[in-house]
């Protein structure tokens, strides 16, 4: 019975061609995450897999851990390449054998950048040039004293003292320093898995939507509810089928994304803290790159099955496919406009929603916390939390709400 109700799923055309668009949808996001560049000795753009291996191949050569004698070192080589002819000429092409002797440190100098920079929101690229020493001491402390100076002027109203408190203990309690390794996979991995789980999140609640309607846009009510097992193991076959269905969609795409970017750069660098890498400087949660992309993968899974969910409630609420497709819409692209709102609750409130679940990569950078309990809390463990329960409790809700149609 739960296989039947799959089926009758993608018998439709517009199953069959969500399904097209879905697989679309993966072909694209795999093809903008495979997009890098390398500029070879001659300065000319490579692209593909090759190109990928020379890149990782260069920036392996400064795998290991971040100290003093490596921040030197990539601190003498940025300058003996910035000084070079080729590097202070104006001819493109010199500009471009420039840019292609410094890809191996590239990480590593923005990482100097950001550490040395005037303050916690600025970002000057050419900082590094004008450098002539780094202290590693001072290197990770100086992420320390510029969230400190942030919080005590730009942020001064955004946070309680108690917060600030527990920023800065975040902070303190990184251990350092830090392993440094090539992580273009998992960096390319989480940038464009969003492109992917929003669209995916969008089909999957048209699919859901006419999971409970299709009966009563077919006619076929009377005949579903009288039957024997109408009212009890179909209504059963049903849920389980959206469950089934969004869950195998969601895993089956967020699988073959995941091999095909981490097989495409390389899977280094899972055990680096994501603040090694520029994306993750600032982020004031402890966690490897891996376990990161791993948070990435389980809110995008949330997220989807609670926007699913809710969409067959609607649906066997309203018995409209119409209304019911509305609700990924709106989850997704409503928050966009409530932004535009300025103001210190409305932005906690938007940390919430359940479209940040699906771009938790981004929502690691948010410094938006809820105290609760006497604990300090980032957005993202309550979004986990709050949509799972969420999540679980849709299922006997859909059940019935649809089990009982017959009597209204």
């Amino acid at each position: 019975m739960i296989l039947y109700e799959i089926r009758k799923i993608f018998a439709r055309t517009g199953g069959r061609i969500a399904l097209g668009l879905l697989l679309c949808t993966l072909a694209v996001s795999c093809f903008l995450a495979a997009h890098v560049y390398y500029v070879n000795g001659d300065g000319v753009k490579e692209y593909g897999y090759f190109a990928v291996q020379k890149l990782r191949a260069a920036q392996k050569e400064w795998a290991g851990i971040l100290d003093q004698e490596r921040l030197q070192a990539a601190l003498r080589e940025n300058l003996r390449i910035r000084h070079s002819p080729e590097a202070q000429s104006e001819n493109p092409k010199d500009l471009e054998i420039s840019f292609s002797r410094i890809q191996s440190i590239y990480e590593i100098r923005n990482l100097i950048n950001l550490s040395c920079a005037e303050g916690f929101r600025s970002y000057d690229y050419y900082l590094a040039d004008r450098l002539t020493s780094v202290n590693a001491a001072d290197f990770y402390q100086n992420r320390i004293r510029l969230l400190r100076d942030w919080l005590e002027t730009d942020a001064r109203d955004q946070f309680t003292e108690a917060e600030k408190a527990w920023l800065i203990r975040q902070y303190e309690e990184l251990d350092t320093p830090f392993y440094y390794d090539y992580v273009k996979g998992w960096r390319r991995a989480m940038e464009y898995f969003p492109t992917l789980v929003m669209l995916t999140a969008i089909i999957l609640g048209y699919l859901a939507a006419g999971i409970f309607s299709s009966e009563f846009q077919w006619k076929a009510d009377a005949v579903f509810f009288t039957s024997v097992y109408g009212r009890n193991r179909a209504v059963s076959a049903k849920v389980t089928a959206g469950f089934l269905t969004v869950t195998g969609i969601y895993w089956i795409l967020a699988g073959f994304y995941t091999a095909f970017v981490l097989t495409f750069f390389g899977a280094d660098g899972a055990s680096c803290p994501v603040q090694a890498d520029m994306s993750g400087w600032k982020c004031f949660y402890h966690l490897t790159m891996g376990q990161a992309y791993l948070l990435v993968l389980t809110g995008g899974y949330v997220g989807c099955l609670f926007l699913s969910g809710l969409t067959m409630l609607v649906s066997a609420k309203t018995r409209s496919a119409v209304v019911a497709v509305m609700i990924p819409f709106g989850a997704v692209f409503l928050p966009s406009f409530l932004s535009a709102i300025e103001h210190p609750l409305m932005n906690h409130i938007l940390a919430l929603l359940p479209d940040r679940l699906l771009d938790v990569g981004a929502t690691l950078g948010y410094f938006y916390l809820y105290p609760i309990g006497g604990r300090m809390y980032g957005a993202v463990p309550l979004l986990l939390i709050l949509y799972t329960a969420l999540s679980i409790l849709l299922f006997p809700m859909q059940y019935r709400e649809y089990r009982n149609l017959l009597k209204k």
